[in-house]
């Protein structure tokens, strides 16, 4: 009896609920706010935003075709491989050494082997395996890799134009283009087709060049000069010689990219933006060193048409583009080199001379290191960039070995820089 009565003070104490309702309008009204609460502030915190280097989402979207990449590097041409084709006699030695290589199914078809066969072979091999690379990729790795064939689709409308206007035939220079920048056959041949009249020159950037993944590039290039040629379209393309026109387009090519990996950020924006600021010095660096003995070397030049020249990214940018202007020769230009260090010596290997490196030999092997140390990190895009330029070393190294034996050059062979070796200068130097 005394339990009962107890039991039934505490279901006195419970709230009874009828309907959904609460007999305590108080609690009842507590509990809504806090669910109100909750589910406002749930509602106002906006969704999480992955980007390429987040560690969380990049596996999910590009895991695969990194992982590829990655396998990939097992293909390039190990120290002894070099060693066995360095040992060579003839070309037959180098293509029966090859055979034990990643080139072996892409030369098996191949007769007498040649320097230029060899070439070709390999960078069909190469853009082979970018094509398939592109194919497993999404946004915004996908337009990535569209930007690394934008280089070369620049390198090919010159290409073209140049040859066009020296009366070549046109299908004699598309087998000439670089393979990662063909576009429609139809776009290329109609760079031919264009008449020598004021008329012609604008039907061809109209109908041509601005349809082109890179006319972009063109219209500002063309929106710049025009002005100072009066307008007139044609006066830029006959007064301007098609290398500096080349060094615009590459110019806004490198500024276009920086900028859209800077946008990317993560792993992307530092190491791929290293890579491309490195480009932007080379490039302004070689640009000044090619205009001595040129009209770009004269005064009222310098400030105007070569300063146009120098890309607005990299190290050396804005402070160190600004000195290379006003600079006239080797020796001015070695001063304003001396104030970088990352610079200054590779500066001194092309003022020491001798013959046994050029400058363009230690551009290509500080470059060779940054592309090799990308494979070091994850999560970023620069490897896929790494891999392409790094498999065009390769090529060329292949090619001047081929070089050297068939000129029976053989004290020369060795003067090349070869890809992830053991015995590379900057690893050697980190052992000691």
């Amino acid at each position: 009896r005394g339990h009962s009565r107890w039991q039934t003070k505490l279901n006195r104490r419970k709230p009874i609920f009828r309907s959904g309702t609460c007999l305590f309008p108080a609690v009842a009204y507590y509990h809504q706010s806090i669910i109100q609460s909750t589910l406002s502030f749930t509602m106002s915190t906006p969704a999480p935003k992955s980007g390429p280097g987040d560690m969380s989402m990049f596996n999910v979207l590009h895991g695969f075709p990194e992982a590829l990449i990655r396998g990939m590097r097992n293909s390039f041409l190990l120290d002894s491989d070099y060693h066995h084709l360095t040992q060579c006699e003839s070309l037959e030695d180098v293509k029966l050494n090859l055979t034990e290589s990643d080139y072996a199914e892409s030369l098996a078809d191949l007769g007498a082997i040649t320097p230029n066969e060899l070439q070709k072979k390999a960078i069909e091999k190469l853009v082979v395996e970018f094509k398939y690379l592109r194919t497993q990729t999404v946004e915004p790795l996908s337009t990535f890799l569209d930007f690394i064939t934008y280089e070369y689709m620049i390198e090919n409308i010159m290409l073209l134009l140049k040859g066009t206007l020296s009366g070549r035939d046109i299908d004699e220079l598309i087998a000439q283009c670089h393979p990662l920048g063909l576009m429609k056959a139809s776009t290329m041949k109609s760079i031919g087709l264009f008449e020598a009249s004021a008329k012609g020159y604008s039907d061809l950037y109209q109908t041509v060049l601005v349809d082109t993944p890179v006319g972009k590039y063109f219209a500002m290039f063309l929106q710049e000069s025009s002005e100072s040629a009066g307008g007139e379209t044609k006066g830029v393309l006959e007064e301007v010689e098609i290398e500096i026109i080349k060094s615009s387009l590459i110019k806004y090519w490198i500024e276009d990219f920086y900028n859209f990996v800077q946008k990317l950020g993560g792993e992307t924006s530092v190491i791929m933006g290293e890579i491309l600021r490195v480009r932007a010095d080379t490039n302004a660096i070689n640009i000044t060193l090619n205009s001595f003995g040129t009209s770009l070397n004269e005064p009222e030049f310098r400030t105007s048409d070569r300063k146009r020249l120098y890309p607005a990214v990299g190290h050396l940018y804005p402070a160190g583009t600004a000195m290379l202007t006003d600079v006239s020769d080797e020796d001015e230009l070695g001063r304003v080199l001396e104030l970088f260090p990352q610079y200054s010596t590779i500066w001194n290997i092309h003022s020491a001379g001798g013959g046994e490196k050029s400058i363009d030999d230690a551009f290509y092997e500080r470059d060779v290191q940054m592309l090799e140390l990308a494979f070091e990190g994850q999560f970023h895009f620069a490897v896929f960039y790494a891999y392409v330029k790094l498999k065009e070393q390769e090529i060329r190294n292949m090619v001047w070995i081929t070089e050297c034996i068939l000129q029976a050059q053989k004290d020369e062979i060795n003067k090349f820089v070869p890809v992830f070796s053991q015995h590379a200068p900057w690893r050697m130097a980190k052992r000691r």
